[in-house]
This record gives C-alpha cells, structure tokens and sequence, in this order.
C-alpha cells in the first residue's frame, strides 16, 4: 500500500543524482543540487560537434561515436557556482584541460569544437529519471548486472511498490521531490547509446535489444520543471493530486 501524506502519494524516495556538465562526458555524483527553470544547475551547458555536422538534427558528439567520452570527467572551478564557474575536464591520462581547450577538442577527433548553451543542450526535456526497480529488471533480462548511470539520468528513485516500470505510470502527473516540482512528460525512448558501459566503455548490445516489441526501445522518463527548488539524496517523492 502506498503511504500518503496530505493530497500527495508517497511513490519512492530519491537514491541518486547525476548532473552532466558536458554533454555526453563522465558524470557528476551529487549528494544535493539546486534545479532551475533549466534543469540541474549547470547540467548539459556544453556540448561538443564536428565539422559537417552542424545542421543535423543531433549534430552533438556522443559515446555512440566515441565511448571513451565517458572516461572524460568534467568539474567546476567553483562547485559552490556551477552556474558561473569555468569548467575543466580530466581527461583518461589525467590531464586537467579548460573545456574550452583546442587540446581537448582535438583529442576528441579532427574537427570537433565545443559550443555553449546556458538553457542546455538537451534530447528532449530537461530533466530525466530513472528507478532502481526498472534497472534491475532490466539486468536481469540481459543477464547482467547494470549501473543506472548508463542511462544518464538526472535523478534516480527508489520505488516504494513492486510494479516493474513503477515510473511510466507517472507520465502526465506531477511530482514532489524534495523543493522540486517536476511534471513527467513522457517516456525516454533511447538508442545504441545505453548499450555502453560507464565504466569499462564496453559495448553490450543485448541491453537495446531488450528493449524491442512492445516496450518501444524506451525506459524512464523525461520530465520538465514546474517549480525550482533543491532536491537531495533521501527526499521523498510523491505524486500530488
């Protein structure tokens, strides 16, 4: 049975939080963050393109080009002002480069260059979430044990119920999760891109696969803001209404 608190239904409570400076580098693990109209503050500002891919519909660099992104760990000077701080990125041979370093754009292949967005460079929404109980059963279909950072999300919930997918049954309510308001939009259709590992960059193409026929290659969801606020790890999430 669910618990309830006032006019809301308590649904999970938050486990993770990722926030990802640079559009498709290694991410951030927080224990606490600030959300803006724009999403994690100071998630996804950067992002990097090649040359000839400017006018695509997804002109973006990603692991699905290159899986070594992951290993590239992006940081603010100033964590305390993501917002305003520079950001620099370790690279694997630990090298601390500004992320607006030519060195580093041409490490990451032969025309690539970095560009802003202060909104932020998203897919679709500025917000995604994930629950544990959808990764868990996701690894026990491929056989393998998974890390939900491999699906980038922002937030990761610890569902209070047994339901497999608890989370697309949140699509069009909103949520509480901590100061934050966030309505869940839709589910997150995903590609080859969650076919790679986080941590030893290794491609496993079951963990798509396993997505087919009548789960329409999506898993989480997207969400948008509808009111500011911190969330932290431990704050409960409840549906209102």
């Amino acid at each position: 049975m669910l618990a309830r608190m006032a006019t809301e239904t308590v649904v999970g409570r938050v486990v993770s939080l990722f926030r990802y400076p640079v559009k498709s580098m290694g991410a951030q693990v927080l224990n606490d963050v600030d959300v803006s109209w724009q999403g994690f503050v100071g998630d996804r500002r950067w992002a990097f393109i090649q040359d000839g891919h400017q006018s695509s519909d997804f002109p973006w660099l990603t692991v699905r080009e290159l899986p070594a992104m992951w290993t590239y760990r992006p940081s603010f000077v100033d964590p305390s002002r993501p917002d305003k701080s520079p950001t620099v990125v370790r690279t694997p041979t630990g090298a601390e480069l500004d992320v607006v370093d030519p060195t580093l754009a041409a490490e990451l292949g032969p025309g690539v260059r970095v560009i802003k967005q202060e909104r932020g460079i998203f897919d679709a929404f500025p917000l995604s979430l994930i629950s544990t109980r959808t990764v868990t059963d996701l690894g026990a279909t491929v056989g393998a044990v998974l890390d939900p950072m491999r699906f980038r999300p922002n937030v990761v919930v610890e569902p209070t119920g047994d339901t497999p997918f608890p989370e697309e049954a949140w699509v069009g309510f909103v949520l509480r999760i901590g100061e934050l308001r966030m309505r869940v939009d839709k589910r997150d259709q995903r590609c080859v891109m969650i076919n790679v590992d986080p941590k030893t960059t290794e491609r496993n193409p079951a963990v798509l696969r396993a997505l087919g026929g009548d789960r329409q290659a999506c898993l989480g969801v997207y969400g948008s803001i509808v009111a500011p606020g911190r969330v932290a790890l431990g704050d409960v999430v409840a549906i209102e209404g």
